[in-house]
């Protein structure tokens, strides 16, 4: 399998720049995530990775060699696209061996080699089956079998399962990062979906407006995010952002919300003006010790959890508590917030300022 280098990369389309400066590696054998809403850059970062789209500057290193410039058919990669892209008037078969006969590998070879992905895929018994009465799941499993046969240094997969219901992308999901696991192939996904991107990547690059908001492991973009942006796309529900105005000291562990004190992390920098206290809903605990006080307005039923909506002094906020406790709307309840996770944000400019919680990563961003 092969390392990825992405250095300083962009891509422009006339006038409009898709991609800005993008810099990032895949270690060899990763399962990498490109995360982002619709029109951010992800998928042009992806086709620009398998030579489907030459970058403006910069370069693409792929196992050492500079393949900025070369064609997808020198890059020994293997894309699997999210509407299958199968051949309907061959079978299950012929479709997933189609990319060897074009190589011209000898019949024995190429037998022999379908017949390992078929076992690996767990798609033996459709071998010979046509493709047009086969379900999503099956058909994403044929897509992914014409992939693995080549046995290509990289794996580029743009929202393969994007196409499919819930439930099939919950199952072929699971599959496809035990799949990843087994042959320990470098992977490089593009999603939208920021649950997807969580449980099956290794690393995420969380994407907005062709820039790279932040790059990480999930849990390190989940609890320390570099943006608004980030901590407001990852999470469901996503990060509560309370306003306040003031200023704050380096070296600072409290702020203060509507008059009363709050721990946050140890500050490394000074700050003055508007400011976001961040601090995701399970961190929230409802409690009439605290005189910060916040109103019910809604509550969602989750089963052991529920999702409690209340509007605050400094806006409105979500917290997941037990869904044995007792949160009616319309009644006044105290909120107590974990200090030792909580993020500050610059409002203007969106970014996370530096604190004992969050400096190695900003550190890298």
């Amino acid at each position: 399998m092969a390392k990825i280098i992405i250095r300083n990369v962009r891509k422009d389309f006339g006038d409009f720049t898709a991609v800005q400066s993008s810099s990032f590696t895949v270690e060899d054998g990763e399962f990498f995530m490109l995360l982002g809403p619709s029109g951010c850059g992800k998928t042009t970062t992806l086709r620009m990775i398998a030579g489907l789209e030459l970058p403006t500057s910069g370069e693409i290193l792929i196992d050492g060699e500079d393949v900025s410039q070369k064609p997808a058919s020198q890059r020994d990669i293997a894309f699997v696209f999210q509407m299958f892209a199968l051949y309907p008037h061959m079978n299950v078969r012929e479709n997933i061996s189609y990319p060897l006969k074009s190589q011209g590998m000898p019949k024995s070879q190429v037998r022999d080699r379908v017949a390992e992905v078929g076992r690996i895929l767990e798609i033996e018994d459709i071998l010979n089956r046509s493709v047009s009465g086969l379900s999503g799941g099956d058909r994403q499993k044929v897509a992914l079998g014409r992939a693995i046969v080549r046995e290509p240094k990289c794996f580029l997969m743009d929202e393969p399962l994007g196409a499919l219901d819930v439930e099939f992308r919950e199952q072929i999901s699971e599959e496809l990062r035990n799949l990843h696991d087994r042959m320990g192939a470098t992977t490089v996904y593009v999603t939208h979906d920021q649950l997807e991107a969580m449980q099956m990547g290794d690393k995420i690059v969380v994407m907005n407006h062709g820039v790279i908001e932040q790059f990480g492991e999930p849990q390190v973009i989940y609890d320390q995010p570099a943006t608004m942006f980030v901590a407001d796309f990852i999470g469901s529900p996503s990060m509560n952002f309370l306003e306040f105005s003031g200023v704050v000291e380096a070296g600072s562990e409290a702020v203060v919300l509507d008059g009363r004190p709050f721990r946050v992390p140890q500050l490394r920098n000074g700050f003055s003006g508007d400011m976001v206290f961040g601090v995701r809903p399970e961190h929230i605990v409802l409690t009439d010790d605290s005189g910060y006080r916040g109103e019910v307005t809604a509550t969602e039923y989750l089963g052991t959890t529920q999702i409690v909506t209340l509007a605050t002094p400094n806006g409105e906020l979500k917290a997941r508590i037990a869904s044995h406790q007792t949160a009616k709307v319309g009644e006044t309840i105290g909120l107590h917030f974990n200090g030792a996770t909580v993020t500050l944000f610059d409002k203007a400019s969106g970014g996370a300022l530096k604190s004992s919680l969050n400096e190695g990563t900003l550190a890298h961003d």
